[in-house]
C-alpha cells in the first residue's frame, strides 16, 4: 500500500493501518475527469498518491477561481468536509493529469477517524493547512492588484517558460480570459514577460 508520502501514515497505529489496508480500494482516473462537482455530497475520501487535482469554485456565470490543488500525500479538506458531514461540497474537483490513489468510504473514514488519534490530529491539522491557504486567497484578492497576482502566479511556477494558456490563468485567479490577455499584452509592452504560442516565458 503506498500511503508513505501522506504524514501521519508512519505514525499510525498498527490496527489503524490492518483498518485501512482492508477497507481502501486502489482507483486510477484520467486527466480532466471531474470527481465530484461543486453542490455534490461526497460519499468517500480520495487518498491521492500520484497526480494533481484542481480544486476550484464556480459562480453562476460560470466564472472559476482555484481554491487549491491537491498532490500526492495531501488529503482534500472540500471532499473530507462533505463526507464526514454529509453536505454539499462546496467546491468542484478536477484531475490536471492522470491520477491515481485509493478511495476510503464514508463509512470507514468515521470509524478510523473515531479509533485513531493520529488520523484524528491530521484531520485537524489539514483544515489549519488549508484554512491558511484561503485566507491567503482571500488576501490576494483584495488587496492585491489583477497585475500583481498574475506575476505571482507566474512566478510560483519556478520556471523560465511556462506552458499555460490566457484561459488557464483566469480560472486560476477568478477572472476572463479576455482581462488576463489584456494584462499580460500589458505585461509584455512592459518588458516583464514574453508571450508565445501556448506559453508565457518571464524576463
Amino acid at each position: 500500500m503506498n500511503l508513505e508520502n501522506f504524514p501521519f501514515y508512519k505514525e499510525l497505529e498498527p490496527q489503524a493501518k490492518n483498518f485501512l489496508q482492508m477497507h481502501l480500494k486502489p482507483v486510477s482516473v484520467p486527466k480532466d475527469s471531474i470527481l465530484f462537482f461543486q453542490g455534490d455530497i461526497c460519499d468517500g475520501i480520495l487518498f491521492l498518491t500520484s497526480g494533481e487535482v484542481r480544486l476550484y469554485i464556480q459562480s453562476d456565470n460560470a466564472d472559476e477561481i482555484t481554491l487549491y490543488h491537491l498532490n500526492p500525500g495531501e488529503q482534500c479538506i472540500v471532499n473530507t468536509a462533505s463526507t464526514l458531514s454529509q453536505t454539499e461540497a462546496i467546491g468542484s474537483a478536477v484531475t490536471l493529469c492522470d491520477v491515481e490513489g485509493y478511495i476510503l468510504d464514508m463509512h470507514s473514514v468515521k470509524e478510523l477517524a473515531h479509533n485513531s488519534d493520529v488520523y484524528q490530529r491530521y484531520l485537524f491539522s489539514i483544515y489549519t493547512l488549508r484554512m491558511g491557504n484561503l485566507i491567503k486567497l482571500i488576501n490576494d484578492i483584495k488587496f492585491k492588484n489583477l497585475d500583481q497576482r498574475i506575476i505571482d502566479w507566474l512566478q510560483n511556477k519556478n520556471e523560465k517558460e511556462i506552458k499555460t494558456t490566457h484561459e488557464a490563468i483566469a480560472n486560476e485567479l477568478g477572472s476572463t480570459r479576455e482581462v488576463i490577455s489584456k494584462i499580460l499584452k500589458s505585461l509584455e509592452n512592459d518588458g516583464m514577460v514574453k508571450l508565445g504560442r501556448g506559453s508565457i516565458t518571464l524576463m
